[in-house]
């Protein structure tokens, strides 16, 4: 190895991982900064600990609460953005500088957590003469971090707290090549058809983006993929069921010992065996902290009291949901049989049947809606929702990006001062994890008197490019995904506490965290908000009465089966996390999804389907034993949209009701974590919250039920 020790870029200026000065300089960092950056930021961070947890350091808020959170942000936003570019600009060379730094963050996270000097610091400081004085925020966070602290095995004896922190490094390592094994996996399988009749049936502009991808490659005819926008419309519109079929099958066997067999793996990227040891390093964590299993100690931080309360949740909503499921299943099958010449209805048939159905019985189809829905429109509209209800002002602005399809937009209040400002990259493309999610460039705080950090959010989403030289169309699933990701978006970037902790999305409990996304996802069924985000791709009109009538009589087209699909989720999640053991060897993750899908769904699910292996939330993106936070918040959601309805009803007018609007922003986007979720709920909506909202949005109320 030659000698760079001379040229190794240490500051600012030779380095852009250490420039906090502004926004992320995504055109100037490389996986060759990452190493140095983090060599420095990591020595700061720890230098700033030992000085806190230090014998003669006074237990005081400033001395060790804002020595720590200084040095600690500057190391979580660098990390930051290597996360976020490894996730949205994979490289070979980037990942590997996130694999090689990965165990040097955990660790030092860790050690944190289980300093126990520290943390006697922070039980000075709640039991000393300066509580009283602090502020409700900073209470907040000392009782948060007391929490993390027993929870991260501070007070566990000396000689186990090594292997405690093994268990955390252990376990990033898995996640982390859990989610290469779900990316490399699906980039690695393409469908190429050659025959133009194959494509029947398939819209034009996926017909396009696929001779595209394979013009890309010097190939001739069609290149489809298993990245969301290539593969759900083959499943859904095509008529060629080989096509189907084989889509399908590699699409739920990625990342599985199936690879090799359906044309999308190699023996490394199966992740069983990933899952069993998660599962088992997950179980020793929470027996070494003195529960019994590791959804005890999902749960602590969060709203849910117990397992046993969440079970009972989950089941007691899939019992009210599988009338509807039952009938949802014995139409589409009926329909199948008859119509479609389909008596048996196979898994990859389920998707195209729906939709025949859905066009039949609505007289229209996903693909005429996505036509009035292009990029364009669809942001105007969202931005002026979001101007209506929370009376800010949303411009485009300028940074470095990671890819020339991002966007940089900012945040102002009505007098043109900066609120925040975000990241937009809607378009899925290789090197990029599928999904959409809302992550945080940095957060609010006040740095010193009068000089407060604006919040910087990424928003990034998996939607089809422009192909063919026209405009980036939506389906209305996808409309409703933004809206959902920039509701995550404004609860980080409205808010107005400056403490770091609980800023925004900070300190926020993980099953509330999805009311304000799930909040927005409401706007998208409503007419006056769909007439001022819809212009026809080619004509420019707007959504017609007619069509949108068709769309809300569809609304809730198969929610019965929807509801029980999020419901199998939710229950494995909380059953391997609970009774599941993954030591005994006798039934694999892969025999428990299937028995949970045949409990709680009527919908039979494939033999060789392997959906664990690929479950990213709960093995890669923080959800373990907590998936059931969409159901869960989705209560507090509907709840909160139900008091836009109502004043709608009693003025007589729109749900974009501005008064509404600043009482919600005051009560939950404002506040973030700086309180419980509940408390802001009923400081809102004056009350606890009702599950009769979700049920009638989602047509599940007694007196909703129609069986056609």
């Amino acid at each position: 190895m030659s000698d760079t020790t001379a040229a190794t870029p240490t500051t600012a200026a030779s380095n852009p991982l250490l420039d906090f000065s502004d926004l992320p300089r995504f055109g100037d960092i490389k996986p060759e900064h990452v190493t140095p950056a983090l060599d420095v930021l990591l020595a700061a961070a720890k230098s700033a600990v030992d000085r806190a947890s230090a014998p003669d350091t006074p237990a005081t808020w400033q001395d060790v609460v804002e020595t720590v959170e200084r040095e600690s942000e500057k190391l979580s936003r660098a990390w930051g953005i290597v996360g976020h570019l490894n996730a949205v600009a994979d490289t070979p060379e980037l990942r590997a500088a996130h694999a090689e730094n990965l165990p040097r963050v955990t660790e030092f996270s860790a050690s944190v957590g289980q300093n126990l000097a520290l943390y006697e610091k922070y039980k000075a400081i709640a039991a000393g003469d300066e509580f009283a004085g602090l502020s409700p925020e900073r209470k907040k966070i000392l009782e948060n971090a007391l929490r993390d602290f027993r929870l991260s095995g501070a007070e566990l004896p000396e000689d186990r707290k090594p292997r405690f922190a093994q268990l955390q490094e252990e376990q990033a390592a898995l996640s982390k090549a859990f989610s290469d094994h779900v990316l490399d996996s699906t980039n690695a399988y393409s469908y190429v058809v050659t025959q133009q009749s194959d494509l029947a049936g398939l819209p034009d502009d996926v017909i396009e983006a696929a001779r595209e991808a394979a013009q890309k490659e010097g190939k001739e005819g069609w290149k489809f993929t298993l990245h969301f926008p290539s593969y759900f419309p083959v499943l859904q519109y095509a008529e060629h069921r080989p096509m189907r079929e084989a889509m399908y099958r590699a699409y739920v066997t990625r990342a599985s010992e199936l690879g090799e067999t359906y044309g999308h793996g190699k023996a490394e990227w199966d992740n069983t065996q990933n899952i069993v040891q998660h599962l088992k390093l997950r179980q020793e964590e929470a027996r070494t902290l003195g529960y019994q299993n590791f959804a005890e100690v999902s749960l602590a931080p969060k709203m849910a009291e117990s397992p046993a309360q969440v079970i009972a949740f989950l089941e007691d909503l899939a019992k009210r949901a599988r009338p509807y499921a039952e009938n949802d299943w014995m139409e589409l099958r009926a329909f199948a049989a008859t119509e479609l010449g389909m008596p048996e209805l196979q898994p990859w048939d389920v998707a195209y049947a729906a939709e025949k159905l859905r066009q039949k019985r609505y007289s229209f189809s996903e693909n005429e809606v996505k036509q009035y829905f292009p990029q364009e429109a669809v942001l105007k509209g969202l931005f002026k929702v979001t101007e209506t209800l929370f009376n800010v002002s949303i411009r485009r602005d300028e940074a470095a990006v990671w890819n020339p399809d991002v966007r940089f937009f900012r945040v102002e209040n009505k007098d043109g001062s900066l609120v925040a400002q975000f990241y937009l990259d809607l378009y899925a493309r290789e090197g990029k994890r599928g999904g959409a999610w809302m992550d945080d460039a940095r957060a609010r705080h006040k740095r010193t008197q009068g000089d407060v950090q604006t919040p910087v959010a990424y928003l990034t989403c998996n939607f089809s490019a422009p192909v063919g030289g026209k405009p980036a169309c939506f389906t209305h699933d996808e409309v409703i995904t933004l809206f959902h990701e920039f509701g995550h978006g404004l609860h980080h970037m409205l808010t107005r506490v400056d403490e770091l902790g609980v800023s925004g999305i900070n300190g926020v409990e993980w099953d509330a965290v999805e009311l304000p996304s799930q909040f927005m996802e409401n706007f998208c069924w409503e007419w006056d908000v769909l007439t001022d985000m819809s212009a026809h791709v080619e004509t420019g009109q707007p959504l017609p009465r007619e069509l949108f009538d068709k769309m809300l009589a569809a609304k809730n087209f198969q929610s019965g089966l929807g509801t029980l699909r999020q419901i199998v989720f939710s229950m494995f999640d909380m059953v391997l996390h609970t009774s599941y053991d993954p030591a005994n060897g006798t039934q694999n993750v892969n025999d428990l999804a299937r028995e949970i899908n045949e409990k709680f769904h009527v919908i039979p699910q494939a033999p060789f389907s392997r959906w664990p292996n690929t479950f990213s939330h709960i093995f890669a993106g923080g959800y373990a034993a907590g998936y059931y936070s969409y159901k869960w918040a989705e209560v507090l959601s509907a709840d909160a949209y139900a008091a836009f309805e109502e004043a709608a009803k009693a003025a007589n007018g729109s749900v974009l009701n501005a008064e509404t609007g600043t009482r919600y922003r005051r009560e939950i986007l404002e506040v973030g974590g700086s309180r419980p979720a509940m408390d802001s709920f009923k400081a809102f909506r004056g009350r606890e919250p009702s599950i009769d909202a979700l049920l009638r949005h989602n047509g599940m109320s007694e007196h909703t039920q129609t069986v056609h």
